[in-house]
């Protein structure tokens, strides 16, 4: 196949592709390519003899021909279906030989991804969306990568300038299980000046929250609850330690979300812990404080992120101008949220 590659770099790419190749990666500034071996790193300068941009096209089509048969390199249609997740798992050890950033991000998504693979994809692409990506993965997370990735995101947390990655980097290594208790400390207490980082401990870990003081639980609600009686089991799990913790982190993420997915995630979350009774009917004969917070948990027992789809829909706004707009749904939810944890008398 015709290149119209400098006569040094086509030799070096064909003695390089002539063995076992596993990833690749090409910084374009320094117009070096670097290759992963089973023998360790290789490095490869290029020498252009025409515009840059169009030598590295020609360098990743003789990568793309060799990888996937595919001399124009990485072909549009495998762009839109390998970004979706649906990259076939015999191509996705080809996808990272090619040089393309964007086929490493599409092998981070794939369903398929192993632990061996995820190192590859890490070694060409160490960012933290790629990170987010793969600790999405069982396989990844129980596996040696699992700490890897968990690691760098919470080293890296404090340069995310985007409060929504921020937020989703957490959800990440926490769903992954991957926080020890002295990390868990350390970014629970951050999370007071920065909100958002709560949410990733409010969907994994809504009953293990750092306790706040407890509230007694009536005698007769106890006993109900014994029983199994859903309303009066909802109520006890919301006076426990670990439930004020949660109504308490709700509240304060409500009144200072950063921007909308954070809204809609808050809404799903406070939604499902409340879910148990969704359905049901107080039980009768509740009166005063008890049939008050049975309308509270019936009330932020129907949220869902379509709750804020009617306001966010029309705005584009984030931070402060977006709380404003969202004032009318919020008001009545934080007061729901203050007669659960006892401070509206």
């Amino acid at each position: 196949m015709k290149t119209d590659l400098a006569a040094e770099d086509a030799l070096r790419l064909n003695v390089l592709l002539a063995g076992e190749l596993l990833a690749v990666r090409i910084d374009e500034g320094a117009m070096l390519l670097y290759a992963l071996t089973p023998k360790g790193e290789a490095r490869i300068g290029l020498h252009p003899n025409c515009r840059p941009d169009l030598y590295l096209m020609r360098v990743r089509e003789l990568l793309g021909g060799h990888a996937l048969g595919s001399p124009g390199g990485y072909p549009v249609h495998l762009r839109r279906w390998t970004r979706m997740g649906q990259a076939s798992p015999k191509n996705l050890a080809a996808l990272l030989q090619l040089g393309e950033p964007e086929a490493v991000t599409a092998v981070a998504l794939a369903p398929t991804l192993d632990d061996e693979l995820a190192r590859r994809a890490w070694w060409a692409l160490p960012t933290m969306e790629v990170a987010r990506y793969m600790l999405g993965h069982a396989a990844v997370r129980r596996d040696s990568m699992g700490p890897v990735l968990a690691d760098f995101l919470i080293e890296h947390l404090p340069f995310e300038q985007d409060p929504i990655q921020a937020m989703n980097s957490i959800r990440a290594v926490i769903g992954a299980d991957l926080l020890d208790a002295a990390a868990s400390e350390q970014l629970w207490a951050k999370a007071k000046r920065r909100p958002h980082y709560l949410l990733g401990f409010l969907e994994h870990r809504p009953d293990a929250l750092p306790a706040s003081p407890a509230r007694t639980l009536p005698t007769d609600v106890l006993a109900q609850a014994s029983a199994g009686e859903p309303w009066a089991s909802l109520l006890a799990r919301c006076y426990a330690p670990s439930g004020q913790s949660f109504l308490a982190a709700v509240e304060l993420v409500m009144e200072k979300p950063p921007a909308h997915d954070a809204v809609y995630l808050l809404l799903d979350i406070v939604g499902g812990y409340f879910a148990a009774v969704r359905r049901l009917d107080p039980p009768p004969g509740m009166t005063g404080a008890s049939r008050r917070e049975a309308e509270a948990m019936a009330a932020l027992a129907r949220l869902s992120n379509a709750d804020a789809t009617p306001i966010l829909s029309r705005t584009s706004a984030v931070g402060p101008l977006m709380r404003r707009h969202l004032e009318p749904l919020f008001a009545p939810l934080l007061q729901h949220l203050r007669v659960l944890r006892g401070s509206v008398a």
